[in-house]
């Protein structure tokens, strides 16, 4: 029992003290004099009285609190930010000018090492004839200039003239080598610039691909639904530039687009699973973005008058974990569509939210029974489902700027058990009775049998043979407010023994 209840109830016993008073005398003759009152008329004083039989029973007891009804799970469906149309095809654009410049870059490689190969044959002949014509005892002077001595004795030495050819065609034949060389690698350095600006240009169009969305500047809504539409599975949402945008279950939000070549993940087999329950595919590879995934695609979009491209864009799908009642609508219809919000939802399941006062966190579980009082004062039963673990200040209701403070609540939320008797309002204030503690079998009385004794503690007026009346004193449990009852303990009190009750 709360501290705020116990006042409560030690206001409405305080008025049974005057009541008390006038037994105080026998009473105290009863409980410490050892003596027995001879009679009712000896505690009488006057008021009208019930006599009441202690009984045993079940109890409950409640805290009653101020709640909102409404619907569970509340959503924004978002426009996600992504790659432009008009961006990817740059990129793919970008790939196949990298492409050609490599491919340019390989074939002039290609090129100039077969010339290098040539180059390098021929002076490998070169070379040869020279060893040839320049062998014997002039070979030491072949690739000099023929001697200028006065007795010219070596001027029309046998084979001079063909030696110093071949040494010119050997320098000559070294020097195109060298250029070669110098061609061929510069060559390639050009192919692996090439091949570097292929794979970038590789990389940013399969990170565009990754991000790439469904809409452009140029899209704009063309159909959105009305306020209160209910969506579920394969339905469509709304649309851009004439192209349906679909609803498919799931908890994870789509974070790239789903195309050929993805790596796995938990998006994908959340994709195959709706595929698969819809009808357009079957064993379609748990988390992989298979073939027979990228098929029952093309049949999904089909079906909904899509390109059949065997790829999912962002935006052109919205996951939600059931079907969906849209709440507010952000764009209106010729908008251009912009990343951002597009859709406030809720599920259809109803629910009770209540701002419960922190303190009273330890009186709530998950599971306690709850009873539901309706706009119209009508009740229904529901169970708590969640009870937060993070209190939060209100705003102060304090308008005139004296600095008021509101007390820290926690979120505790609520689900009926009949849905459809809570009505079909968005939003609604009710009222909630928890049960906050049960007990069976209790010995009980009603509670304003108690009598709050001066000395403290509190006592019943016990009827006995013959109509003596005498105190006994009790110790309180559970209070149930609901029905009026007390659980009491006491070694004196039994069930069936009558106890004085105001009649009132």
């Amino acid at each position: 029992m709360s501290a705020p209840r116990l006042t409560r109830r030690r206001v409405v016993i305080g008025a049974l003290v005057v009541f008390a008073i006038g037994l105080a005398a026998a009473a105290a003759i009863a409980l410490f004099g050892g003596s027995t009152p001879s009679s009712a008329a000896g505690l009488d004083n006057g008021s009208p009285i019930t006599l009441l039989r202690v009984s045993r029973r079940d109890l409950s007891s409640q805290t009653e609190v101020s709640a909102t009804l409404g619907y569970a799970d509340p959503a924004t469906v978002v426009q996600p930010t992504g790659t432009e149309p008009s961006a990817l095809q740059q990129a793919q654009q970008a790939v196949t000018t990298s492409a050609g410049q490599e491919a340019a870059a390989r074939a002039g490689l290609a090129a100039d090492s077969a010339t290098l190969e040539g180059a390098t044959a021929l002076l490998a002949a070169d070379r040869q004839k020279l060893s040839v014509d320049c062998a014997g005892d002039q070979a030491g002077q072949a690739p000099s200039a023929p001697s200028q001595g006065a007795s010219g004795a070596n001027a029309g030495s046998g084979g001079s003239g063909g030696c110093a050819a071949d040494a010119q065609s050997v320098s000559s034949g070294q020097d195109v080598l060298a250029q070669a060389q110098a061609k061929v690698a510069t060559d390639r350095q050009s192919v692996a610039s090439a091949s570097a600006a292929l794979a970038s240009a590789r990389a940013a169009v399969t990170a565009a691909q990754a991000s790439a969305t469904s809409y452009g500047p140029s899209s704009t809504y063309t159909q959105l639904p009305a306020v209160g539409a209910i969506v579920r599975v394969d339905g469509v949402l709304y649309e851009i530039s004439g192209e349906p945008v679909v609803l498919l279950y799931g908890q994870v939000a789509p974070w790239r687009a789903f195309v050929p070549g993805m790596s796995p993940g938990r998006d994908v087999a959340e994709l195959n699973r709706n595929l698969e329950a819809l009808g357009f595919g079957a064993s379609l590879g748990g988390d992989a973005y298979t073939g027979s995934t990228v098929a029952a695609v093309k049949r999904f979009q089909a079906a909904h008058g899509l390109p059949a491209t065997g790829s999912l864009l962002l935006g052109s799908v919205v996951f939600a974990p059931s079907a969906i009642r849209v709440t507010a609508v952000t764009p209106t219809v010729g908008a251009a569509v912009q990343p951002g919000p597009v859709l406030t939802t809720t599920s259809l399941a109803r629910e009770v939210t209540i701002a419960l006062d922190a303190g009273q966190q330890t009186d709530v579980a998950v599971g306690d029974p709850v009873t539901i009082t309706l706009p119209d004062n009508s009740t229904t039963p529901g169970r708590v489902t969640y009870v937060g673990t993070v209190a939060t200040t209100p705003p102060s209701s304090d308008q005139g700027g004296g600095g008021g403070t509101s007390s820290p609540t926690i979120e505790v939320d609520v689900t009926p058990t009949d849905p459809a008797a809570t009505g079909k309002l968005d939003q609604a204030p009710v009222s909630v009775s928890i049960t906050t503690g049960q007990v069976h079998g209790a010995l009980v009385v009603p509670v304003n049998a108690l009598l709050a004794l001066a000395s403290g503690g509190y006592a019943v007026e016990v009827v006995g043979a013959g109509g003596v009346h005498h105190l006994v004193a009790v110790r309180t449990g559970l209070f149930d407010d609901a029905d009026g009852y007390v659980q009491v303990t006491s070694s004196g009190l039994a069930a069936g023994q009558r106890v004085v009750v105001p009649s009132e």
